[in-house]
């Protein structure tokens, strides 16, 4: 079953010969192919832009200021982790498991690049990269050639992963007690000084007595005593609108009654402004109630009043030292209480301490071990395959390694272990006899280096995790027979990841789950790029093409490819 994680969706605007494009993507392995000079490296570097590479301003197609490049990429059985980095890095999440890039570049040299919807740096957008794709090619985007994915890598090959997650786990621990060790150990002046002020501020805290609830009333109640002569003086006022005054309202509206009554007396449809009029007596009465209950409430003793300000003062106090809130100055309280408690307890914490760090730091040095000593059983396997497969692809004589360093086997005593373990590792490559190893990143051929990921990544294609990889000159130097066995390699890879290869070659084209056509064309003057899907007519064509001929026998030839 092919794996559902893929490049679904890639649209190029404004680069190079492109003007908008759009290309869809399937699962498995995608041949791309077209003759020289038709843009097919165009679509290889807007997927390197995408991914976070250097975006070269020379590449903007004439006439126009701006260049984007989008790509949907289905993430639906990616690691959880991957989602995990989405929102560490403050993106927003996949809807409906799709990835959604974007990358914009100007003339002026703005760049701007966003992650479903959100803005974000190029570090990010490249970090994203090397989570999903690998580029193999003049425009190389692997992480393969790190040393601390090689190591990933071997791990996988080995079924190691395990025993490096629960190294991790372990390292992670120690961290862990370590931080909350060094923030006990500090000097006898400084550790007097914390003591003495956290005791104080977890007693003036505690002595307060304070309630998150009263923040809200204690605030009223103070403006109510800090202006209680003013507020006395418009209840008095009102009081006179409503019933003292000469003629109040209460006296109006008795008016109105009387009025309206004689209106009643001639007309009977006036009875409800009657019971309006009734209404509002009572209204006004109620009203004149409250006043005086209100004006009661005014009158706090000094004692009262004193007890609602001293209150208030002390409360701001503490908020101003503590924090805004009354909730942030009880938290405050409760964070110095427990730290209190740690300190005054200090020597007791660091004897257990040193315990559990002397516990898991000698099961870390046996688990790192373990691992160091798995690692350079397997790797010797992994050697032996890789070979085979570089033989299958050309490389009769090459000669590949594993190279696997332990700090402690050069005399430098217990080495600290990373959560990847002690080891240093470097995947080594000799092409040609005679010639000593060099690290893959020193390989000079981008033909000869996109063969070498080629033969790992098929020794790999059940381990690696990278869903995404793009081959371009692959078949650089390559003929014969060593051509389709390239296309077969291809189509392996493609069983579990998707594939995108550029290439010139019938044979390794022939083997591709889909084959896209690149080609030129001219609109109103201008010379384009387009990219279209062959079906298996026009596949043949093209096949015929790259064959070298358009006779009987170059497209029975053809045919015969298809059929393989």
């Amino acid at each position: 079953m092919r794996s559902g994680r893929m490049l679904t969706d890639l649209r190029i605007k404004n680069l190079a010969l492109v003007d908008d494009l759009s290309i869809e993507f399937g699962s498995g392995y995608n041949a791309v192919t077209g003759e020289t000079g038709a843009g097919k490296s165009i679509i290889i570097g807007a997927l390197g832009l995408v991914l976070g590479e250097r975006a070269d301003r020379t590449l903007l197609r004439d006439g126009n200021e701006q260049c984007s490049v989008e790509a949907i990429i289905d993430v639906s059985t990616i690691a959880e982790d991957f989602h995990h980095y989405l929102e560490s890095s403050g993106l927003e999440p996949c809807e409906s498991n799709q990835l959604l890039l974007k990358r914009i570049f100007t003339a002026s040299g703005a760049n701007r690049q966003f992650v479903n919807g959100s803005p974000t740096s190029l570090s990010v957008l490249s970090s994203i990269g090397e989570w999903l794709v690998d580029i193999h090619g003049p425009h190389d985007h692997q992480s393969l050639l790190k040393s601390s994915r090689q190591l990933e890598i071997l791990d996988a090959y080995g079924g190691l992963e395990n025993q490096r997650k629960e190294l991790a786990v372990s390292v992670d621990y120690l961290s862990d007690l370590e931080n909350r060790k060094s923030e006990l150990v500090v000097d006898e002046d400084a550790y007097a000084r914390e003591l003495d002020l956290l005791r104080f501020q977890v007693d003036e805290i505690e002595s307060a007595q304070l309630s998150e609830d009263e923040e809200d009333g204690l605030e009223q109640s103070f403006r109510r005593v800090t202006n209680s002569a003013r507020l006395a003086e418009l209840v008095g006022e009102v009081k006179a609108l409503v019933s003292d005054s000469e003629p109040s309202s209460y006296d109006l509206i008795l008016g109105a009654g009387r009025l309206i009554n004689e209106m009643v007396n001639v007309d009977e449809g006036a009875e409800d402004l009657l019971d309006q009029q009734s209404q509002i007596s009572e209204q006004i009465n109620d009203l004149s109630a409250a006043l005086e209950d209100y004006c009661d409430r005014l009158n706090l003793d000094p004692d009262q009043m004193r007890e609602v300000e001293d209150r208030y003062n002390l409360v701001q106090s503490l908020k101003r030292k503590y924090g805004a809130s009354l909730k942030a100055v009880i938290d405050f309280g409760s964070k110095a209480s427990v730290r209190l408690r740690k300190l005054e307890n200090r020597d007791e914490e660091l004897v257990d301490l040193n315990k559990k760090i002397d516990t898991i730091s000698n099961k870390i040095q046996k688990q790192g071990r373990r691992l160091s000593e798995a690692r350079k059983e397997v790797a010797p396997k992994l050697v032996v395959e890789a070979e085979k497969q570089l033989n299958d692809l050309g490389f009769l004589q090459s000669r590949f390694d594993v190279e696997i360093v332990d700090p402690n086997e050069l005399g430098q005593g217990s080495a600290s272990v990373s959560r990847n373990g002690f080891d240093q590792i470097e995947f080594l490559f000799a092409p040609n006899p005679g010639e000593p190893f060099k690290p893959l990143k020193s390989i000079a051929s981008s033909g000869e280096m996109a063969r070498v990921m080629l033969a790992l990544k098929t020794v790999l294609s059940s381990q690696d995790s990278i869903p995404i990889l793009v081959f371009d000159e692959v078949d650089a130097n390559v003929g014969g027979e060593t051509a389709t066995v390239v296309g077969q390699k291809m189509n392996k890879i493609g069983e579990k990841r998707q594939v995108l290869c550029i290439t010139h070659l019938a044979p390794v084209a022939a083997t591709g789950s889909r084959h896209y056509l690149v080609e030129k064309e001219v609109d109103n003057g201008r010379t384009h790029t387009k990219v279209r899907l062959l079906n298996s007519t026009t596949r043949i064509d093209e096949l015929t093409r790259m064959l070298g001929g358009s006779g009987d026998a170059a497209r029975q030839h053809a045919e015969e490819l298809l059929k393989s």
